[in-house]
């Protein structure tokens, strides 16, 4: 039998260059749908669409009308941030959070949905939560959770979480703290996930600058308690200077964080997440831009990054044709049942 030959193939970061951070993704079918932060700027909430991870389509916005975004009071970097975008039984749904926009709400989590990717989107169900960086999980019982940013009764940065019937947007249940973080400043932008009967709760610390990474914990309940992954952070570029500044190299790419993971129909799984292109010095011009890295699975249901190694410009394809690991009930974003044989 004559060896088979594959060619290997690359892909080319950022996927979606400029100002697009904070990315968010949902998988349908063989489809992608892809929003980021808009802070300000209007209309809101840009919508991608991609059938390969790697190359993006701009549907339009999500929010693209006044009623849904009033911005009258908002300054500079106010306005949305960190929205996440879902699908559950045909509907999709978009969080997310205005800082700024009204007197009357100054700070406002509110969620949007639709029963068409292209819109129009509802009008806007707000939430009662002091926090931001919001996401939706579906448990197995069909029971759906409000995850975001919390302060503890002594004005520490936590994860909090509660139960929430998402056509009022009324808590159902207290607002729990879930995890702390691994020590980071600003533990933010959690998402929830059950993959292979484990809770994997990730979420970004270090802040958005040099220090920024992502972190996971697993637990075997919704409510936790969720462990620490041993080799946090699982994506970080705040000890990679090989090539600061340098255009493809590794050091090219810094304060990567604030991920979110899908899994293709092959079974391979990926990260999207942001980071920004230092030109001299620490600065850099045109913001935090989304960006995409392969995930594995070690022997201990722990994910790695791009298998340990720093992020490049051009990246190569994982795996051959067709391989993967893609094993489970994965509710967020939607990925009903995936066998890879």
């Amino acid at each position: 039998m004559s060896e088979r030959r594959y060619q290997v193939m690359n892909y080319r970061n950022p996927i979606i260059p400029g100002f697009y951070s904070d990315p968010s993704l949902c998988r349908v079918g063989d489809d992608f749908y892809l929003v980021t932060s808009s802070f300000e700027f209007f209309p809101g909430v840009p919508l991608f669409h991609s059938r390969d991870l790697v190359n993006w389509e701009q549907l339009g916005h999500v929010l693209d009308r006044q009623s849904q975004l009033p911005l009258g009071e908002c300054g500079t970097s106010g306005g949305v941030f960190a929205p996440t975008i879902r699908e559950h039984n045909g509907r999709f749904y978009m969080i997310t959070t205005s800082v700024g926009g009204s007197r009357q709400r100054p700070l406002d989590n509110f969620l949007v949905w639709t029963d068409d990717i292209n819109g129009p989107w509802s009008e806007p169900i707000h939430i009662d939560h002091m926090g931001i960086d919001p996401s939706l999980f579906w448990d197995t019982d069909g029971r759906a959770y409000y995850t975001g940013t919390h302060t503890d009764s002594e004005g520490r940065s936590c994860i909090g979480q509660f139960e929430i019937d998402l056509s009022t947007g009324a808590k159902l249940s207290e607002t729990k703290i879930i995890w702390y973080g691994t020590g980071g400043r600003c533990p933010e932008g959690p998402h929830m996930y059950y993959i292979d009967g484990k809770y994997y709760l990730m979420i970004a610390e270090g802040g958005t600058e040099y220090g920024h990474m992502v972190t996971l914990a697993k637990g075997d309940s919704v409510w936790g308690p969720f462990v620490s992954c041993p080799h946090n952070p699982i994506l970080s570029h705040r000890d990679v200077v090989d090539g600061f500044g340098q255009e493809g190299g590794p050091g090219s790419f810094q304060a990567l964080g604030h991920g979110d993971l899908t899994c293709d129909s092959s079974g391979q799984w990926w990260m999207v997440f942001h980071g920004i292109r230092p030109t001299q010095g620490q600065l850099h011009h045109i913001g935090r831009e989304t960006m995409l890295a392969p995930v594995g699975w070690n022997g201990e249901g722990w994910p790695v990054v791009n298998g340990g190694k720093p992020i490049t410009a051009a990246m190569p394809l994982p795996g051959r044709p067709g391989e993967g690991r893609c094993s489970a009930i994965y509710i967020s974003p939607i990925i009903k049942t995936v066998q890879i044989i």
